[in-house]
């Protein structure tokens, strides 16, 4: 997942939290159109999910703290987080059995789906693309995409800054073989664009801030106009086929589309649970809100969303990113449509 991610969609929510888990548990057993027919609302309440464990993917200063802040974090199951810093590490984990649940953009399932990768796509969110930018040194003789022929550009590969920057590239007419690419991780980039080993750099999140003001970086360019917004949650296939662990994941799904709902009127309260976290000072996060593109939200998945992440990977095939075409509608899992459709609070 690229940056962090406050939600919206706030709204009365007129069901108590004991009618809610128990629509969670039922509408999660089964898909969700055989749910409607013939799922037994009594059988479903009675479910006990103290012994799940869910093992969750995070990144610092996202879900684990925003559940907390929101008064979400209570779960009658136990939750296992495990920080992984981007969705190709969200998704590996899921392949090898290490976790239930993750997140990250559209990019790493593009491949995912090259591979036949097992993972499924159960819900989205809408987020910031402000806070995906492609940033220059202060001092360097770079004024636009097209002044990086030659340049040491630094991003990070399978993520949205490979897409974007791709996209941008190739709108200034320029490849990834007119600059000297520089895959890194976020962090490890940080530290080469400090060090002056980079000329210009695809990023996203709190490393970009830190790098504009800290660093003095200028903003080239934002993720506006390149990137959907579209961030899927990805799913363990196994954990779906277990029912407890299925209502487990739907309990959990609504609880983020609350605490979404509750971010936009409280962000100075996740701020402060954020940079309790990750150390970066509440302003420059009140900031990066402030600056957002767009509200935030969690819901469904919808033909749309489809079709948004089918047109990233036709994208990526178009400029040689992928061997081959990518079919991504068969990574996608609806059963949690009506879930997630309830009134959010």
């Amino acid at each position: 997942m690229a940056g962090y991610g406050p939600g919206c969609m706030k709204s009365d929510f007129p069901l108590d939290r004991r009618h809610l888990l128990q629509a969670a548990a039922a509408l999660a057993a089964t898909g969700s159109a055989a749910w409607t027919q013939a799922a037994s609302p009594s059988r479903e309440a009675s479910r006990d999910l103290s012994g799940v464990t869910l093992r969750v993917g995070t990144y610092k200063g996202l879900w684990r703290p925003l559940l907390a802040a929101s008064g979400q974090a209570d779960t009658p199951y136990r939750i296992d987080w495990r920080e992984l810093n981007n969705g190709v590490l969200h998704i590996e984990a899921i392949n090898g059995d290490a976790l239930d649940l993750g997140s990250g953009s559209e990019i790493p399932p593009v491949f995912a789906a090259r591979q036949k990768s097992g993972v499924k796509l159960v819900a989205v969110t809408h987020e910031d693309l402000n806070n995906q930018a492609t940033l220059a040194r202060k001092d360097a003789p770079i004024r636009s995409i097209a002044d990086f022929r030659g340049k040491r550009v630094g991003y990070v590969r399978a993520t949205t800054s490979h897409y974007y920057l791709a996209r941008q590239l190739a709108e200034a007419g320029l490849s990834f073989n007119d600059i000297q690419a520089v895959s890194l991780t976020p962090s490890d980039g940080l530290s080469a664009f400090a060090r002056g080993d980079l000329d210009a750099w695809a990023i996203y999140g709190y490393n970009g801030q830190i790098a504009r003001t800290q660093y003095g970086a200028r903003v080239i360019k934002t993720g506006v106009g390149y990137l959907s917004g579209n961030f899927p949650i990805y799913a363990n296939p196994r954990a779906l086929d277990d029912q407890l662990r299925r209502a487990a994941l739907a309990d959990l799904l609504q609880r983020l589309q609350r605490s979404f709902a509750w971010i936009n009127g409280n962000f100075l309260s996740y701020a402060r649970a954020q940079s309790a976290e990750t150390r970066v000072p509440i302003g420059d996060i009140v900031e990066l809100f402030n600056r957002r593109s767009g509200d935030y939200s969690l819901g469904p998945v919808s033909d749309a969303v489809v079709r948004s992440h089918q047109d990233v990977a036709d994208t990526f095939l178009k400029i040689g990113v992928l061997d081959g075409p990518a079919d991504v509608k068969p990574l996608w899992d609806r059963s949690f449509e009506n879930v997630l459709r309830l009134p959010a609070a």
